[in-house]
């Protein structure tokens, strides 16, 4: 049976923001001016530095976007992308994004599902951080120091490296960032067993608006709070004892000992990545997954869908033709902590967490326009049988059809629309989090949390 590992957080911004900006080229040099003032030349930080004139620009900024809605030439691209090596030039990034009145976005390993950290209509700058990845496992304190930059695989290897006993209960994509995935809560095989990445988080290193880093001590509990926002089947046993258990419990399925595969789990990772059977782990260092087109959504389903309304779903499901729907069951460690430990909120009472999904090959408007749709119907078609006021989300699952905020004078309103869909009750703590540690909103993005007004 594996043991769980703690993580400590290492490095740096977990929200994605903006601040207003002129367009204009002279402007753009006065950041890198910034970046150069506010730097050792022995850092060569304007190296780290890609505009559109350099020949690397197009190779750096498409190797994460993950999502090929978003790698079309009308895509909004932005005017810089910056790769830090280092902490402290994420600290200059910030503090002279500030100075000179950029936007800054921040991508970890580019899985937001609707593209929201490397994409805008308003001109930007892109820190990327990718060369940020790092990853230090203490075995024997069962602590590990993990960069955000650094991918799930990549995590599961440098843990499977140390001990065969060890795991982290963490998402099944290797090439999901870990910046993104643990603030956005974190869910994965183990979840039953151990929760979610966030309840296994014990420390953080961030850059704050002032360009300061701070750990879980000097930022205070409430902002390390706020911080961790965020039907096949895994069964942590042998074989027989499996058997046991479904043939007590769902006997009409007629389980046999063949229909099971025991495996480590550095294996089972391995399986879930959909990797041939005796693939070795340093596939797991693989940062570039196959380029597909794709949509998501979610929901929470709360209550057992009748067998006959199953059938209806299905029904509905081969009417439409090209979309899935992904069960994930919760229970377990999950009920038994409470909703507002984390801003996490979607604990006891839930069965599933279900996920709507279209993935296509086609490139087109006419084409994305109809797999988007489908997600729609089926979407609105779950309404009687999910949960309700509010109709919950999973924020990892992005959806800007649940609401955008426009960073505007009704920045709470439009926020608390989907805010409440994703963290229930804990949104209006987080509301007093944000107006507390950035009450000018330097922090935003479409679907940030915005500050009371002053």
């Amino acid at each position: 049976m594996e043991n769980s590992l703690f993580l400590t957080f290492y490095s740096f911004l977990f929200v994605i923001h903006f601040v207003p900006l002129a367009a204009s080229t002279p402007s753009y040099l006065s950041f890198l001016q910034c970046l150069s003032k506010h730097s050792h030349p022995s850092d060569h930080i304007l190296s780290r530095v890609y505009t559109p004139n350099n020949s690397s620009y197009k190779s750096v900024l498409q190797h994460y976007i993950r999502n090929q809605r978003f790698n079309r030439s009308t895509t909004p691209k932005p005017n810089i992308i910056f790769t830090p090596l280092q902490e402290s030039h994420v600290q200059v990034a910030v503090t002279c994004c500030r100075k000179t009145d950029k936007y800054l976005k921040i991508r970890s390993g580019g899985h937001d599902y609707e593209g929201i950290s490397y994409v805008s209509n308003i001109s930007f700058v892109l820190l990327d951080m990718s060369n940020l990845r790092s990853i230090d496992v203490d075995i024997q304190n069962e602590t590990a120091w993990v960069q955000a930059g650094a991918l799930l695989g990549e995590l599961y290897y440098r843990i499977w490296e140390k001990s065969k006993v060890h795991a982290f209960p963490a998402g099944v994509c290797p090439t999901v960032g870990v910046g993104g995935h643990i603030t956005g809560g974190g869910y994965g095989n183990l979840l039953r067993k151990y929760g979610l990445s966030v309840d296994n988080l014990i420390d953080a290193h961030i850059v704050d608006v002032h360009g300061r880093i701070l750990n879980r001590e000097s930022m205070g509990e409430d902002l390390f709070w706020a911080i961790r926002a965020t039907f096949v089947a895994l069964f942590l046993g042998d074989s027989r004892e499996l058997l046991s258990i479904m043939d007590r419990d769902f006997p009409q399925l007629g389980l046999r000992i063949e229909d099971c595969k025991e495996m480590s789990w550095i294996e089972s990772e391995l399986f879930w990545a959909s990797f041939p059977n005796g693939t070795l782990p340093d596939a797991l260092f693989n940062r570039k997954p196959g380029a597909k087109f794709l949509k998501r959504k979610s929901d929470y389903l709360q209550k057992p869908i009748p067998k006959d309304k199953l059938k209806s779903i299905f029904d509905k499901m081969i009417e439409l033709g090209d979309t899935e729907l992904v069960f994930n069951q919760y229970g377990g460690r999950m009920s038994e902590i409470p909703e507002w430990e984390t801003p996490f909120p979607h604990r006891a009472g839930n069965i599933f967490k279900i996920q709507y999904a279209a993935n296509w090959g086609k490139e087109g408007k006419e084409a994305e326009n109809f797999y988007i749709n489908q997600t729609r119907v089926l979407y609105n078609y779950m309404t009687p049988f999910v949960s309700k006021s509010p109709r919950c989300a999973y924020l990892n699952y992005r959806d800007l059809d649940i609401g955008v905020n426009h960073n505007g004078n009704n920045r709470y309103i439009e926020g608390r629309v989907y805010g409440l869909k994703y963290f229930k009750d804990n949104f209006d703590k987080l509301v007093k989090v944000k107006t507390l540690v950035d009450p000018d909103n330097f922090f935003w993005n479409e679907q940030s949390i915005p500050p009371l007004a002053a």
